[in-house]
């Protein structure tokens, strides 16, 4: 059975944190093979000194939405002081620092550039090494295994949604990136330590594990639901609803103009692997179109070989191509800043390519390159 870098650090009876103070950056999804969060458990540890609790986008208890500030917050059944990395800084500061002697890291991530916690944790790694603070990283497997996919990100896109050149699928634990950060982009390296998960191999994926998922983040319920984050995240990008304030986030899209039975009829004509669209009507209760009746699609995978990135660039595709007029990119949220599809995917490139008429495939083929690429200058970071 599959044990995680919680799980192994239990069964030391928490040997790396005796006689020291200790602060936690986590939420909801970390928790043991038994599903007792990481915090219930150095709570409850008699030798383990928890004297602050850190959160990243969405808080430390995973319930604020996405986008979302988090505020400074104190834990009304301990007392203990929860310091959030998702509001007026994305930085720990020396003061929230100030009263800890090891750093400890514990979160699932789902192992796609987008997701804010693996480049909170960086801004976290680089503040610790400035301040001489030990950091521990819990290590945890990447559901979607081995798999490298997608274009690098250039430093002019960087931003919490993507900080370093890493593909939108690194297929990477926390960890192994952690150790990549601390060897090439961080100013000063952080006194670093993983505990490795046991019974890991690095072509697992989440169904190999036989273990249930809990939700990451508000919008991302299901396990199915991070099959698909990897291309419907894109559709954040586009005026188009990616089913935020409904129960089928980033498995559906839609607006009020499109006609979904159209819409399915064109996708499924593509054939692409694995993958079947259907109808899907809905009314989301918050973000695009919020209480506006939609009509749209819903993706529903029905084999091992689905490529998210490529399927939802191809409902991007096909939506701009049927509703040219009504289809548009989201502008950016600040004067200046790049469009959200460019700070996403990395780059401005695939956008002006879609504008003048390339196909997906023109555009995915020019990642080839970068992908071969990065599977070598990661290799020596790599621990499974």
């Amino acid at each position: 059975m599959l044990k995680t870098g919680i799980d192994v650090l239990e069964a030391q009876n928490f040997e790396p944190l005796i006689g020291l103070r200790v602060g936690l950056l986590t939420n909801p999804s970390a928790v043991n093979h038994q599903m007792i969060s990481t915090y219930q458990l150095m709570l409850s540890a008699y030798n383990v000194t928890l004297v602050a609790l850190y959160g990243a986008e969405h808080g430390a208890f995973g319930r604020v939405e996405a986008g979302e500030e988090v505020g400074a917050m104190v834990d009304s059944q301990t007392g203990i002081p929860i310091h959030s990395l998702y509001g007026k800084t994305y930085r720990p500061t020396a003061d929230m620092l100030a009263n800890i002697d090891v750093m400890v890291c514990d979160i699932q991530d789902i192992g796609v550039r987008y997701y804010t916690y693996l480049w909170t944790i960086t801004h976290v790694a680089e503040v610790c090494g400035e301040l001489d603070i030990p950091v521990i990283i819990l290590d945890r497997p990447n559901p979607l295994g081995d798999t490298i996919a997608g274009c690098g990100l250039l430093s002019e896109f960087a931003s919490l949604v993507g900080r370093f050149d890493v593909p939108i699928q690194h297929g990477m634990s926390i960890g192994e990136v952690l150790q990549m950060h601390n060897a090439l982009w961080n100013p000063t390296p952080a006194d670093l330590t993983i505990i490795l998960c046991e019974q890991y191999e690095r072509i697992m994926k989440w169904a190999d594990f036989e273990r249930p998922f809990v939700p990451t983040s508000p919008n991302i319920p299901h396990m199915s639901t991070v099959k698909h984050y990897s291309g419907a995240c894109l559709v954040e990008g586009t005026t188009l609803s990616e089913g935020r304030g409904t129960t089928l986030p980033f498995e559906i899209v839609g607006a009020p103009y499109l006609d979904g039975r159209a819409l399915a009829e064109r996708l499924n004509d593509l054939e692409l692997a694995d993958v079947r669209f259907r109808p899907h009507q809905f009314t989301p209760l918050m973000s695009k179109y919020a209480n506006i009746a939609c009509d749209g699609i819903q993706t529903h995978i029905v084999g091992k070989n689905f490529n998210a990135l490529k399927t939802w660039l191809h409902v991007i595709h096909t939506i701009k191509e049927m509703h040219p007029d009504d289809f548009g990119w989201r502008p950016p949220f600040v004067e200046g800043d790049h469009p959200p599809f460019d700070k996403l995917i990395g780059s401005d490139r695939p956008r002006k390519m879609l504008d003048s008429g390339a196909t997906v495939e023109d555009i995915m083929q020019e990642w080839d390159a970068s992908i071969a690429e990065f599977h070598e200058r990661r290799q020596p970071y790599l621990i499974y």
